[in-house]
């Protein structure tokens, strides 16, 4: 089987995204991404670690509660004001007639949407660049109009545009893997934190430390890094004198499987997918943070004694992976909210993702 190392590996599960760059409009830097479950819904769960949250019907999410499958979920930048592009999304899937019914009209039905956001405001240049639901809809009708199994673009895209980690360019990754059992799970992410993606003495991805032969930039390349880093910082620092201190960031991510899972499993899965986090960011969850995990199930396949697991596991190692190829995809922006670099800018970027 032809897969796309990506979330949309997970048969029936889209993605679109939507952003706005100083190359639509002088000042923004930000975005929306949308991961859309099949027709029937899907079950989730969620998990937020982070110290400063920023969430839309979470509280559904609760196996305790009414809920039983979701409709889209919702990843954005924006900060607080960002939730509004969920309302565009819930109004696309109410023109479509998917949601939970609650009337004998079968257009009456309420979308359960999810939705959570991360901090970039001003990264552009300008406080007042937002996601708002034209966005947010423009984003689902992209996830829409997709093809089954499409590949999901990478970096600067969606709610990865404004992101930044550690200094660095951040964005938008994912990656996927198929379990002997034959399920698959898949993991998008968007990345953009207060800790780092490298590691300080060498270079290294963080959550490339996991592979058998992680790359490993020489001293020269290094030192020049990490001298190109800390200038890259210091003019930031520079720009954006007025904005609030520590920096408030979060790191987002959707981890979707086709396994038949309840939703209590689906929420310990979003747990163990934070095990991901921890490897390839550090420090993580941190009081400015809103790290928060949502998972999606759209029970297709059974799973045998002993796989669930396997599954646990794997959300954990996608979403490593996830982190990894978004920091790599991540393009360098220089502009008036701040300077940028990608990590390809200063280590090379002939490596693969």
């Amino acid at each position: 089987m032809t897969t796309q190392d990506a979330l949309t590996d997970v048969p029936g599960v889209r993605v679109g995204h939507a952003q706005r760059t100083a190359a639509d409009s002088p000042g923004w830097l930000t975005g929306t991404t949308v991961v859309l479950a099949p027709e029937s819904g899907a079950v989730a769960g969620v998990d937020s670690r982070g110290g400063a949250p920023g969430t839309r019907e979470t509280d559904a999410l609760d196996p305790r509660n009414v809920v039983e499958r979701i409709h889209a979920v919702v990843l954005t930048g924006g900060s607080a004001f960002g939730l509004d592009s969920a309302s565009g999304v819930v109004s696309w899937l109410e023109a479509e007639g998917r949601g939970v019914p609650v009337g004998p009209d079968p257009a009456q039905v309420v979308p359960v949407v999810p939705a959570a956001v991360l901090f970039d405001l001003g990264r552009g240049g300008r406080w007042q660049a937002r996601p708002d639901p034209a966005l947010g809809r423009e984003a689902v009708k992209a996830a829409a109009a997709t093809e089954a199994g499409a590949p999901v673009p990478q970096g600067n895209v969606g709610a990865g545009t404004g992101a930044v980690v550690g200094g660095l360019k951040g964005g938008t990754g994912t990656a996927s893997t198929v379990l002997r059992s034959g399920v698959t799970v898949g993991a998008v992410t968007a990345v953009n934190a207060a800790g780092s993606a490298v590691d300080p003495a060498t270079g290294v991805l963080y959550g490339e430390m996991w592979d058998r032969l992680p790359h490993v930039p020489d001293d020269s390349t290094h030192s020049e890094a990490q001298r190109r880093l800390a200038e890259a910082r210091e003019e930031t620092g520079r720009r954006s004198a007025g904005v609030l201190r520590p920096p408030l960031n979060t790191t987002l991510a959707v981890v979707a499987t086709d396994a038949t899972i309840t939703r209590a499993q689906a929420q310990k899965m979003a747990g163990t997918a934070h095990d991901g986090l921890a490897r390839a960011l550090r420090p993580v969850h941190l009081m400015h943070d809103g790290d928060t995990v949502f998972t999606l199930a759209t029970c297709e396949r059974s799973l045998k004694d002993g796989e669930l697991n396997d599954l646990l596991a794997a959300a954990a190692d996608v979403l490593t992976r996830a982190v990894v190829k978004a920091v790599l995809a991540a393009e360098g922006v220089d502009g008036p909210g701040g300077v940028f670099p990608s990590y390809g800018d200063l280590y090379g970027s002939g490596r693969q993702g």
